[in-house]
């Protein structure tokens, strides 16, 4: 996937945009905890949108790998 890579000296392995050590899941922390993409391309300036949409994109293509099963609580 473009601009996503994995590395497995870097990071213990996790999805990180490419020539950078920032993880795809702390860049979806922080848009989940309500940072705009302005506020992460102003603190990290050597990302751009793109790199934002990347992360989206990577996330959104695991999920559609998701398999759902139903829990019933036990009692």
């Amino acid at each position: 996937m473009e601009r996503i890579t994995v590395n497995p000296r870097i990071l213990g392995g996790k999805p990180i945009i490419e020539g950078t050590r920032i993880s795809v899941e702390f860049i979806l922390d922080l848009l989940a905890s309500d940072v705009s993409e302005e506020d992460i391309l102003a603190d990290y300036p050597h990302l751009n949108r793109e790199d934002i949409r990347a992360c989206l994109r990577y996330a959104a293509r695991c999920y559609r790998n998701e398999v759902y099963l139903e829990v019933k609580p036990t009692t």
